[in-house]
């Protein structure tokens, strides 16, 4: 925020600077800069009032901003997290009859080892 301050700082002291060498410039009567004065000091009252207003505004829809940021991606893990557990639950049971499957190959593949060695040792006799 450092960097606003300044900003804001340069923008005010450009603005003392710049009205203060227009009204010694221009040639007038003293009542007549008085009055240039007076309207340039309350015409920058009311830019500075305004950025103020501004600076306000920005902060508070920064701060809703976030907030809603944050509720909205506490809502997107809530959601990324029942998809997954969905997911999960319809994946466990295919998972399980592969699994199953799997088991009676591995038993078919084994009672045929069997026959094959049976087989051989029966030809070798």
């Amino acid at each position: 925020m450092p960097s606003g301050k300044s900003l804001l700082l340069g923008a005010l002291v450009g603005g003392v600077v710049s009205a203060s060498v227009s009204l010694l410039t221009t040639p007038s009567s003293g009542a007549e800069l008085r009055t240039k004065v007076k309207d340039q000091s309350e015409r920058l009252r009311d830019i500075m009032q305004e950025l103020q207003e501004n600076g306000l505004d920005l902060k508070n829809q920064l701060t809703q901003t976030s907030k809603e940021g944050a509720a909205l991606l506490k809502d997107l893990s809530q959601d990324i997290k029942t998809s997954i557990e969905s997911w999960k639950e319809t994946i466990e049971p295919h998972q399980e009859n592969l699994q199953e499957h799997l088991r009676q190959i591995e038993e078919s593949l084994k009672d045929l080892e069997d026959k094959m060695k049976e087989k051989n040792e029966q030809q070798e006799v």
